[in-house]
């Protein structure tokens, strides 16, 4: 699953919170097209281009997390989880603005780097931490 083909959606994938889910198909299928698009010369303006728009979904997508955990309590009952979370999304966040920085300055990432990131901070990021934070969503709102 994790290398420069395709993120291919599976089952594996979903944690059962449909926003979340849907949120994480839009940034596969993100990270899917800037597979396609980048090619080996790829040049700054698409690099820019890619790293703002996932930037910025990534952001939206972060909210919408955080704010089901804020809803749900996560941090009073699983504050290692919470706190790991929340770093999680802030190190992505600077590492997208720190690739973009060196953009801005003429030092592009090559897409094998950015692709490897992309995909493998995904795919961990929502096999173990997003699917703590589902398993905890599902398990507390059945209690009410």
């Amino acid at each position: 699953m994790i290398g420069h083909g395709l993120i291919v959606w599976n089952d594996d994938l979903v944690t059962g919170i449909a926003k979340i889910d849907e949120q994480h198909r839009i940034l596969v299928n993100s990270i899917n097209d800037a597979n396609t698009r980048l090619t080996i010369n790829s040049n700054a303006e698409m690099l820019e281009q890619i790293s703002r728009d996932l930037l910025s979904y990534a952001l939206y997508h972060f909210e919408t997390e955080e704010e089901l955990m804020h809803e749900y309590n996560y941090a009073e009952t699983n504050s290692e989880d919470a706190d790991a979370h929340l770093r999680q999304h802030r190190e992505f966040s600077a590492k997208v603005v720190e690739v973009r920085e060196g953009i801005k300055s003429g030092n592009l990432i090559s897409r094998e780097d950015l692709l490897t990131f992309l995909n493998g901070w995904l795919i961990n990021h929502i096999l173990k931490t997003d699917k703590r934070l589902a398993a905890f969503i599902l398990a507390k709102s059945s209690l009410t």
